[in-house]
């Protein structure tokens, strides 16, 4: 089993800047209308990758639009110009309150404490400011499910995670002054997911669980 690092400089030459899988595709779909309602004007996105949500927070009217990963081969996979960063996402290199939105897609499987990133969260976002974030459902470590993928030579790698509780999501939010708006946990729908491959495979072996957790919190003053 690959760490988090290590696997996402493997993963970076066959990763694309879209939602590509049937479960990135689940989490747009609820982290997408959260993002549409809220208005900013300098975004953060957070473990960006190659850079799947930043038009969308273009798209929140945000003049200033900042990505940043642990990964430098994910951000030159898919990103542009001076708005890309790499850095530790517990310590990230950005004054107190410089941001009014923060976004963090399935990232924080990748964060050991999430009473630290909480924090880390809380101190450069503004006052009023929104955070919505997005992480694998419990139901990934109630019944043994593995994060894989394929690198370019095809070779199939499990990625390490650490799992999270609801619970604990909440407790590290509540105690770094963030009050939660909004928490979504989607499930695979027949309609939308059941010609993809696997998907019917899925299901009939594991039902209908819920597979991620969202959340839209802000920053109380």
């Amino acid at each position: 089993m690959l760490p988090a690092r290590e696997a996402y400089e493997l993963w970076a030459d066959t990763y694309p800047p879209v939602a590509h899988n049937p479960l990135m595709r689940v989490e747009q779909e609820v982290v997408e209308p959260l993002l549409s309602h809220i208005r900013a004007t300098r975004a953060l996105d957070v473990g960006s990758g190659s850079g799947r949500y930043v038009p969308l927070l273009k798209g929140t009217g945000a003049s200033a639009v900042v990505a940043v990963d642990f990964s430098l081969a994910m951000l030159r996979r898919g990103h542009t110009g001076p708005g890309r960063v790499c850095a530790d996402a517990c310590r990230l290199p950005f004054r107190r309150g410089a941001f009014d939105l923060i976004n963090a897609s399935l990232m924080v499987g990748d964060i050991l404490d999430l009473g630290i990133w909480s924090r880390e969260m809380a101190r450069v976002l503004s006052t009023g400011g929104h955070l919505v974030y997005s992480d694998f459902h419990p139901s990934w470590a109630q019944r043994g499910w593995s994060r894989t993928f394929r690198s370019s030579d095809g070779v199939l790698h499990d990625v390490a995670f650490n799992p999270h509780a609801i619970d604990d999501h909440l407790a590290s939010l509540e105690q770094a002054g963030f009050r939660v708006r909004t928490i979504r946990e989607p499930r695979f729908s027949s309609a939308r997911d059941g010609a993809e491959p696997g998907i019917a495979a899925f299901r009939r072996r594991w039902g209908n669980p819920q597979v991620i957790v969202a959340f839209h919190a802000v920053k109380e003053p």
